[in-house]
């Protein structure tokens, strides 16, 4: 059985939810949720790890316990624990928390005042008015329950990262087989969207290849749906479905494109094509029926007169138009990214301590990474009060006078108070380089409150950087309610920069938003929120949501140099 990290992750993290709402010890439930993060967070492969023996106690916050765990789930595909404490829990209750809102401790809190032991249950006492009269929940929140529960369910779809780990297992598995070739995965994972549905993989073998029986036979298959000479579909036991379509060299370029770009970027193209005289599709370009070109993916945008177009911005708005005008963005890369401006250390709930991050940044040859621990309103973190971030300040000066041709820059990442006020005095942060400002509690405001608060913030001389500016986590948490448009613009007005969180649960701004501020003006941030070392590799996934929103290098105010960087973020 083939085990990806984001499997481990899931565990730990159900484990996390039902040791919550059995009310658990918290620092319980906390090293199961680092240790989610810790194994998500990973480069290499856990199931590779276990067969070659490696001590996972070396990884932060993994202790013997829970690297015992970590063995048991690559070996088996499952935790007793899990099934112990799924036992102990009314079955009804752990669907209650896919409920967006509703996390372990709201399902606690329904269940021990409310009796609330199934989605019926839930259903009953919105309607009647229970729920709203409930502390930490109120009436926008029963609202919100019930229009979930009103709503037809759509099939969820499976974040990037998770595709991506999925995705490098079956293209290494494949391009292992004797006659492969190439072997790419297109589709939405190729537009690199922040959800995919399932996988498009393409390859090009030679005749008498085994390709098709080997992918019907990969170790994490759960169903073989079809299978056929030049195309076959599996769906593992994860859910995931992966289509398989075997193609000739001679039509490779032409099926990567058909088979990557949206229905309404295709049709576009198309359409161009019909206009020329020409026949595009999966096959190649077709003149009559002689094929003119489709061995590269370059020749169909060649014929129909276009320049080559990123796959991140095929989704027909306003791509094809900008080609036809040579005015496409030259998209942002991670290797313009200078350095990352939001890093937490093992002072608050990170896991390294601040040399560990500074070192692993210096290796991944950035010029400089902004230290952004919590400030005192997360108390759980044991967040910095004035005087402690001082201390800070002090030893992130002394580590600098040691350091040559790096910069650890001063920061905190500051909680945005309910009255929009700053979590920490202006006699502070003015001797920071910049601060990074969030909402992380009162998610549920009215509207208009919210953005009030906001603004508030903004209106702070040393408000520098809106982090995760929605609130979202993907797939679990919707944005908290805001006028993401008027957001930008007050930013623009104040010298604000706007933060592409990084972190494929957030990929926050979204790719719209990214384009709005682009083209209003609004500098960008591209961070990885990193709360470990191995979280700096998270920086490919902003990026890519980044090019989603046309950004381009000088859009984005971590590609300058430290110097150039402190002066853009001063406010005027």
């Amino acid at each position: 059985m083939l085990v990806h990290n984001s499997d481990v992750a899931e565990i730990f993290n159900k484990v996390a939810d039902l040791l919550e709402i059995l009310d658990e010890n918290p620092f319980r439930v906390r090293a199961y949720r680092n240790a989610a993060r810790t194994v998500g967070s990973l480069s290499q492969s856990v199931a590779a790890m276990v067969e070659q023996a490696k001590d996972f106690t070396e990884l932060p916050g993994i202790g013997k316990d829970l690297a015992g765990k970590i063995e048991e789930i690559v070996r088996t595909g499952n935790l007793s624990q899990l099934q112990d404490l799924e036992d102990r829990i009314p079955p009804q209750l752990i669907r209650l928390m896919k409920i967006p809102g509703l996390g372990p401790k709201r399902v606690k809190t329904l269940y021990d005042r409310l009796n609330i032991t199934s989605l019926e249950d839930l259903k009953k006492s919105a309607e009647a008015g229970e729920i709203k009269n409930l502390k930490g929940f109120g009436e926008k929140t029963e609202k919100a329950i019930l229009a979930e529960l009103g709503r037809e369910k759509k099939e969820e779809r499976i974040k990037l990262n998770v595709a991506e780990e999925v995705a490098n297992g079956v293209v290494n598995y494949l391009k292992r087989v004797e006659g492969v070739s190439e072997v790419i995965v297109a589709g939405s994972f190729r537009r690199k969207k922040e959800t995919v549905a399932d996988l498009d993989i393409l390859a090009t073998c030679k005749k008498g290849s085994k390709v098709m029986d080997a992918f019907v036979e990969y170790g994490n298959v759960g169903k073989v749906v079809a299978k056929g000479e030049t195309r076959a579909t599996i769906v593992l036991r994860s859910g995931i479905q992966m289509d398989l379509r075997v193609v000739p060299e001679a039509s490779y370029g032409a099926a990567l494109h058909y088979f990557t770009g949206s229905k309404a970027h295709n049709i576009a193209v198309r359409t161009l094509g019909v206009k020329g005289g020409l026949k595009i599709n999966e096959y190649g370009v077709f003149k009559g029926k002689k094929r003119i070109a489709g061995k590269r993916e370059e020749e169909v945008f060649d014929h129909v007169g276009l320049s080559f177009i990123e796959p991140e911005l095929r989704e027909d708005q306003g791509e094809i138009e900008a080609a036809q005008q040579g005015k496409l963005p030259k998209l942002i890369t991670l290797k313009d990214i200078r350095g990352d401006l939001h890093a937490h250390t093992k002072e608050t709930d990170g896991r390294h301590t601040l040399e560990q991050m500074v070192e692993a940044a210096r290796n991944r040859g950035y010029q400089y990474v902004a230290i952004t621990d919590h400030s005192k309103r997360l108390s759980m973190t044991h967040g910095f009060d004035a005087k402690r971030l001082a201390k800070r300040n002090e030893e992130i000066d002394r580590l600098n006078g040691k350091l040559k041709g790096f910069s650890v820059l001063k920061s905190i990442e500051v909680d945005i108070l309910e009255d929009g006020s700053l979590d920490l005095p202006d006699s502070i942060l003015k001797e920071l380089d910049l601060t990074v400002c969030s909402v992380h509690s009162k998610f549920n405001l009215p509207m208009k409150k919210q953005m009030e608060r906001i603004i508030r913030a903004m209106d702070n001389p040393y408000f520098n950087v809106f982090a995760h500016p929605s609130g979202r986590l993907i797939n679990e948490r919707p944005p908290y309610d805001v006028d993401m448009e008027e957001l930008i613009k007050a930013a623009k007005e104040r010298g604000c920069a706007m933060e592409v969180n990084a972190h494929p649960d957030r990929l926050d701004l979204a790719d719209i938003h990214c384009r709005l501020a682009r083209d209003t003006g609004v500098k960008l941030v591209i961070s990885t929120d990193a709360h470990s070392v191995n979280d700096y590799d998270l920086m490919r996934f902003g990026v890519w949501q980044a090019r989603r929103g046309w950004v381009e290098k000088e859009d984005v105010l971590n590609t300058r140099s430290a110097d150039e960087l402190k002066k853009l973020l001063k406010r005027k």
